[in-house]
């Protein structure tokens, strides 16, 4: 590390950071060189008893025991030299202001002022002592860790050789392993080898004594011719046997003497390849032992090379003694420079000595400049290294300065960033509190049960030509426009006004943007139960469920499911966690159907089925039992449950439709939300109701189970229109339990619930009766007014768990 402010001049007041380096540079080359010694010495001998700035100058030695800061303004001014020692600082601390009498004030204030100068002389003196003993510590730090990290390079690559080195000697005892092996196999062979030998040679003594036997029975054959003539046919028979079995034996003979001469050679061979072996085994043997000694080498040379850290260590000791003998050198040469002039003088002076003593003279004072030149040209170098290195630094302080307070200024953006975040996400929970508590008085300014009126065009098998504008029409006028529809039936007029009136122009999407306000009310805890009525073949169907698969034609029921899922996730940013259940039923001849059960039975003859039963809670929960039950988490999962709940529904055909609904189609959505950071709760349940047609038998033309059907829903839908007329009339008593379905919908009816009735008008000439009695029936509902819809919610506990009743 470069030094950095050794020895400035001491000044009245302490310097700041910025003049620092303005003062080194004004510092003469030998007091900056004089600093480093007596920084150098002073640690290396640990010796703390006299620590002193010595500067090359003129000024007096403030040695000897005397004051070292008597002349300190002065010498602050022309750059004098200040040294202290332990006894100046003891008796500059213990010395006492002290005035011609007690009432001198004067005289102790301009000695206070003095000892003052002084204190600041040596506090300086301190400081740049300390500055001075910091870097050369960072200096040896510095050269420490090169050495490390020379010495870490060296063990790294003795290292990498030690494991090639063990590999090389691995693969070697893997090969000597391998030729042990080959070698055993061979001495195996070998000796199957010389036992097949001896077997063939017992074999072959065997055949000897057999020829052997067989010679003397020839003998005998002979002896037996010879004394038997009338058996010679016989015996020359015999003989010739015996000879080609003779032949024979000794061909076998000779085969096995040629293979006890092959086995010979093969003993042989393998003798040869097992001598072979035994030359590479030794071989391998040889450079193991190589490896072995290459191993050692290197170890040897990786503790050489630890030695040669010890030595390098030892030599930076060296350098910086030589460093310092050098400067030594150079004082000295310094003062036989002086002392020779000196003497020149005195010589030129006194005695007159000859011109060729003064040249001689003269060329040793001109090699001594030269050499106390070089060495000031040394001193320069090193001076501009010094300098150069105190530049790098104060840019390397300046870059450190720049990051730390761009650095800053990223923690403070950041921090306002957060304070930022949080502000934002209390207005938006205050700005949703707000919409919530508009959008319910809104709702509930219009009305707690709302009708809304909407007409089928025309369709294309509809025998009515253009008599639509005679049957329908809408006002045009600004109170009733959009609300306000007249039908015609025998050339009366007959008005109605509803909350909204849609026109056989109406697509889905502007019917759902009419209802998608009632459907948001259910994430905010209320019970929202929207239903359509009409008369078969107006519409209901396409209304509430339209057709999935066409994203134009889709009904009320998917469109209302995918802004709940919507939505949901559009409230997790705000905390919130929802989880839904979906159940769907059918309500047939005054029965309960589970359209989600694998079980269920099926047609018409429900003897079979499950008896559910309707019940409702203290808080107005309807609960119907042993009704199949589903978590969804998705859009995709309640398409996949309406698609088998219409394949499961109950249809048939009539004379007003081809494929009319015979059943009340309930679907139910149960909605339970916890807000994670206001442990705020909130249940509701949205109900989807797809009611069946009315229709009258006459017009129906239904028989048999057709003729069952159409009076269990006439009867329901009697019952429903008893039920609203007993609450616009506030009857005590509302015949609830006349109907399944209006049983099933008493909380919607009657309760704290938010409903919405879908009446939906044929525009044919011939359902114009109809027609007329479902507008009537309309706006008796819209005249009722039922409690005031509660939103369902509270704050958690904080061990609470969501769960549905």
């Amino acid at each position: 590390m470069p030094l950095r402010n050794q020895n400035k001049p001491p000044v009245n007041s302490p310097p700041s950071p910025s003049n620092r380096k303005e003062n080194l540079d004004e510092i003469p080359v030998d007091k900056r060189r004089k600093i480093g010694i007596s920084k150098m010495v002073g640690p290396a001998n640990n010796v703390r008893t006299r620590q002193a700035f010595s500067v090359v100058n003129s000024g007096p030695d403030l040695g000897g025991g005397r004051d070292p800061t008597a002349n300190a303004t002065s010498e602050c001014g022309s750059g004098g030299s200040v040294e202290f020692t332990r006894e100046d600082v003891e008796s500059l601390l213990n010395e006492k202001m002290k005035g011609k009498n007690k009432f001198d004030h004067k005289g102790k204030c301009e000695q206070m002022t003095e000892y003052i100068k002084k204190l600041r002389v040596c506090i300086k003196w301190f400081q740049e002592q300390e500055e001075s003993f910091k870097i050369e510590r960072e200096k040896l730090q510095n050269t420490l860790k090169s050495a490390e990290i020379r010495e870490s390079e060296i063990v790294a690559q003795m290292k990498n050789k030690e494991e090639e080195l063990n590999d090389v000697i691995m693969d070697l005892r893997r090969n000597c392993a391998s030729l042990h092996d080959r070698c055993s196999k061979e001495e195996a062979g070998k000796l199957a080898a010389i036992d097949s030998q001896r077997q063939e040679k017992d074999t072959r003594i065997a055949a000897e004594r057999s020829l052997a036997s067989l010679n003397e029975e020839l003998n005998k054959a002979h002896e037996e011719l010879s004394s038997s003539k009338q058996k010679i046919t016989s015996l020359d028979d015999i003989n010739k046997r015996l000879q080609e079995y003779n032949t024979s034996l000794q061909q076998y003979n000779s085969k096995l003497q040629m293979d006890g001469t092959s086995a010979a050679e093969t003993i042989s061979r393998l003798q040869k390849e097992k001598t072979a072996m035994m030359e590479t085994l030794s071989n391998l043997r040889g450079h193991n032992a190589l490896l072995q000694e290459q191993l050692a080498s290197s170890r040897a040379s990786q503790q050489e090379a630890a030695k040669q850290k010890e030595l390098l260590t030892n030599e930076v000791g060296c350098l910086r003694g030589e460093l310092q003998q050098v400067r030594d050198d150079r004082d000295l040469r310094h003062a036989q420079v002086h002392t020779l002039k000196a003497d020149l003088d005195r010589y030129t002076e006194c005695t007159g000595k000859s011109s060729a003593e003064l040249e001689k003279l003269t060329i040793r004072t001109n090699f001594l400049e030269e050499t106390c030149s070089c060495q000031k040209e040394q001193i320069s170098l090193l001076q501009h290294q010094l300098s150069v290195a105190n530049d790098k630094l104060q840019l390397a302080d300046l870059s450190v300065m720049d990051k730390w307070t761009e650095c800053e200024e990223q923690k403070k953006f950041l921090q306002d960033l957060h304070n930022r975040l949080a502000e934002a996400d209390i207005q938006i929970i205050e700005g949703e509190k707000l919409r919530k508590k508009l959008h319910n008085t809104i709702l509930e300014l219009k009305g707690n049960i709302r009708v809304f009126c909407r007409v089928r065009p025309i369709l294309p098998d509809d025998d009515c030509g253009g008599a639509e504008m005679a049957v329908v029409s809408y006002p045009t006028t600004t109170e009733l426009l959009g609300r306000g529809i007249d039908l015609v039936q025998s050339g009366q007029k007959y008005p109605f006004t509803f909350d909204k009136v849609f026109s056989h122009e109406a697509s889905q999407d502007d019917v759902f943007v009419e209802i998608s306000q009632l459907v948001q009310s259910a994430l905010d805890g209320y019970k929202v139960c929207i239903f359509a009525y009409g008369q078969t073949g107006s519409g209901k169907t396409y209304t509430m469920m339209g057709k999935p698969e066409a994203r134009e034609q889709k009904g009320l029921i998917p469109r209302s499911l995918e802004q709940i899922f919507q939505t949901s996730q559009l409230l997790s940013s705000q905390g919130w966690r929802y989880k839904m259940q979906a159940s769907m039923l059918e309500i047939y001849n005054e029965t309960i159907r589970d359209l989600l059960s694998t079980s269920r039975s099926s047609g018409p003859d429900l003897s079979l089925g499950k008896q559910y039963t309707i019940k409702h809670d203290a808080n107005g929960n309807t609960h119907v039992s042993d009704l199949t039950v589903v978590d969804v988490c998705s859009i995709k999962e309640v398409s996949s449950l309406l698609h088998q709940a219409a394949q499961s529904r109950s249809v048939g055909k009539t004379q007003m439709n081809e494929q009319s609904s015979r059943s009340h189609f309930v679907f139910t959505l149960r909605i339970s939300g916890v807000n994670e950071g206001t442990e705020q709760q909130v249940q509701s349940v949205l109900n989807l109701i797809d009611l069946a047609g009315s229709e009258r038998l006459s017009k129906s033309g239904s028989t048999g189970d057709r003729l069952k059907e159409t009076q269990a829903i006439n009867k329901s839908l009697s019952s429903l229109s008893d039920v609203i007329f007993a609450i616009a009339k506030k009857d005590d008593h509302v015949p609830y339990r006349n109907s399944k379905l209006t049983y099933l919908l008493q909380p919607c009816l009657g309760g704290d619930s938010k409903t919405l009735m879908f009446v939906n008008v044929s525009p044919e000439p011939s359902s114009v009766g109809e027609s007329l009695c479902s507008l009537r029936f309309a706006a008796r509902v819209n005249s009722c007014e039922i409690g005031i819809p509660r939103r369902h919610t509270n704050v958690r506990p904080s061990d609470s768990r969501l769960s549905y009743g």
